[in-house]
């Protein structure tokens, strides 16, 4: 897992430009703390930070592959290819020969043969940069799911590129502003493939390659997508496809445990991420290693809400016990999830607010307390788009409503949406949080293609599922691979794998909900490897502190920042629902999202404001 940076001009000698690339790369220090690199020639400039997980002590990056004196291609690359092993074999048997163990060299060797179609015959996730200086052509590519990020910026007579947003704002000729539209988007939390919020940024999407080179007058950007999610008729029966499901989850759980150094499990006591731990125990060699996050006082203290039916704690000490794993709670004080110190780090990793940053913050602080006992991680994410796991698939007053099921769930507690109630009503009729997540529901809507036969709720759960996995999904694995990356964690997600989606996709929500519950097909399949207890359990999201001394914490905070005269976020508030608020004593709410996500939002908004110098131009 690495940081990857770069920048490509064919107006001027990037080997003179090097240290403006150095400084971008520097951005991504704690992505890659083992090892980094600079690679220049005349027309680009390519840099990289290394995390160590396969052939720790080789590979290292920028990696150039040369022949008689000339360099054929640079390579910087972020990710796994869990197939490497089989795509060398190949490449052996069409004469290339390598000098390393990892995967690093076969992706540069793949390119050489195939070239940008090398990326159809890569397995895993990735993002990388190759430059051929004999074409004076630049490849992006990025994996199928989009679990590894890669953004990229045009400057006047090139291309900038960077697994963050930070690594391109770096760049002296990138300004770091917001427009109307990137806030609409950032509010209404969907991820709209291509876009990256900051003005003049995007994002390459999921499945798809760029390639920059020069052009009749100037230089061109031309992208090709070479995979997106299959839509057609489901053929198997419901046994066959509980079958199957089972059969592929544990081919990738399997892939998904090699590394040449430490591996773990996050637990929560979810049949997800227990499904994981039950093969990782079954297919790895010795006995594996879970943590679990909890607070302190939780269990004693829970109280039943709307998302959370009970504790995960005793859940997954009991997944432990059944499958045979060394299992480590991490217990959070509420004086960690307060530190103003790990409050920035997430931010900072993020390099946007998020309306739930208390979760954030809890998720960060558990990657960081693994990276203690391990450098690679497996996590239950995707389970819930994929199986139909979340509210925003079972209420039939969400699916078909003309927006995404998640934004109109947040209008329901508020008329702009989740996160928005203290904001100024002016400014959120001006950016239309409804009105832009609605005209992104109907592109996504169209995205979809019709399947013979299929009708009803059954084609409304197919663009349900479809909007969760392109628009949704890409938000929880940013927020992943930024906050694990900021500690220098490898986060893997087995139910990525593109050959279970392609199939799980297809499912219909009939069998997806057989005897009545929430994904129906997965319980199935894993049955047998897990307590009663844990198959029947009900879906509970990642749980939240209900400590209300967490309340007196933002209370504070936020009393604070509307009653400072230079507070950044001031002009964007509503300010008498924010004076009536800071004039009540008693902590803010924590049970519910209503006031605790509100509040939440006008502080990260001021921190990201304040401390990312980010122009607003609304």
């Amino acid at each position: 897992m690495c940081g990857i940076a770069g920048w490509v001009d064919f107006a001027r000698d990037l080997r003179e430009e090097a240290v403006t690339v150095r400084t971008m790369t520097a951005t991504l220090a704690n992505r890659g703390p083992d090892d980094e690199g600079v690679w220049a020639d005349a027309d680009a400039a390519l840099g990289h930070r290394r995390l160590a997980v396969l052939d720790v002590a080789g590979s290292p990056q920028p990696m150039a592959a040369e022949e008689d004196g000339r360099t054929l291609a640079v390579l910087v690359h972020n990710g796994e290819v869990y197939n490497y092993r089989r795509v060398r074999s190949r490449l052996e048997g069409l004469g290339h020969r390598f000098r390393t163990a990892g995967d690093t060299e076969v992706v540069l060797r793949a390119y050489l043969e195939w070239g940008e179609r090398c990326v159809e015959h890569l397995e895993g996730m990735f993002a990388f940069a190759v430059w051929d200086p004999a074409r004076r052509r630049l490849l992006l590519a990025r994996d199928r799911l989009g679990v590894k990020p890669l953004y990229f910026a045009h400057t006047a007579d090139g291309l900038l590129f960077g697994s963050e947003p930070k690594a391109l704002l770096a760049h002296p000729s990138l300004e770091c502003v917001v427009d109307a539209e990137g806030l609409a988007e950032l509010l209404a939390y969907i991820a709209t493939p291509g876009h990256a919020v900051y003005r003049g940024m995007r994002e390459l999407p999921a499945g798809c390659t760029a390639v920059f080179e020069p052009g009749a007058g100037s230089p061109v950007l031309r992208q090709s997508r070479y995979w997106s999610l299959p839509h057609h008729e489901h053929p198997d029966t419901q046994e066959r496809t509980v079958e199957t499901v089972r059969g592929l989850l544990q081919e990738s759980v399997a892939a998904h445990l090699v590394s040449d150094v430490p591996l773990c499990t996050l637990l929560s006591g979810g049949v997800d991420s227990s499904a994981l731990a039950a093969f990782a125990a079954r297919c790895g060699e010795g006995r594996p290693r879970t943590f679990a996050v909890d607070f302190e006082g939780h269990t004693e203290r829970f109280r039943k809400d709307f998302w959370h039916e009970d504790p995960d704690a005793p859940y997954a000490a009991e997944v432990a016990r059944h499958v045979g794993t060394d299992h480590e709670p991490v217990v959070l004080r509420t004086s960690d999830l307060a530190d103003p110190v790990v409050d920035a780090a997430a931010l900072r990793a993020q390099d946007l607010p998020r309306p739930i940053p208390d979760m954030d913050r809890s998720l960060y602080l558990l990657l960081r307390a693994v990276r203690q006992r391990s450098t690679v991680a497996l996590m239950g994410e995707v389970a819930d788009e994929l199986f139909g796991g979340y509210q925003s698939f079972r209420d039939p007053t969400l699916v078909d409503t003309a927006n995404f099921p998640w934004v109109t769930m947040g209008l329901r507690v508020a008329p702009h949406g989740m996160s928005t109630g203290l904001l100024d009503p002016g400014l959120l009729r001006k950016i239309d949080v409804p009105g832009y997540s609605a005209q992104r529901w109907a592109e996504t809507v169209a995205e979809v293609p019709e399947v013979p036969g299929e009708a009803g709720t059954e084609r409304v759960m197919r663009r349900v599922g479809h909007a969760h996995l392109t628009r949704w999904l890409p938000l929880l694995l940013a927020r992943d691979d930024r906050l694990s990356m900021a500690v220098g964690l490898e986060l893997r997600v087995p139910y990525c794998d593109h050959r279970l989606v392609e199939y799980v996709t297809n499912i219909p929500w009939a069998m997806k909900t057989a005897d009545g519950r929430e994904k129906s097909v997965l319980r199935a399949a894993v049955a047998d490897l897990l307590p009663a207890s844990v198959t029947r359990r009900r879906k509970s999201p990642f749980p939240v502190t209900q400590d209300p001394r967490y309340g007196q914490v933002l209370r504070d905070r936020f009393n604070a920042v509307v009653t400072d005269p230079a507070s950044p976020v001031r002009p964007l508030l509503d300010g008498p629902a924010c004076a009536e608020l800071a004039r009540e004593e008693r902590p803010v709410a924590v049970d519910g999202w209503g006031e605790r996500r509100n509040v939440e939002m006008v502080l990260q908004l001021d921190a990201w404001l304040r401390h990312h110098r980010v122009r607003l131009e609304l």
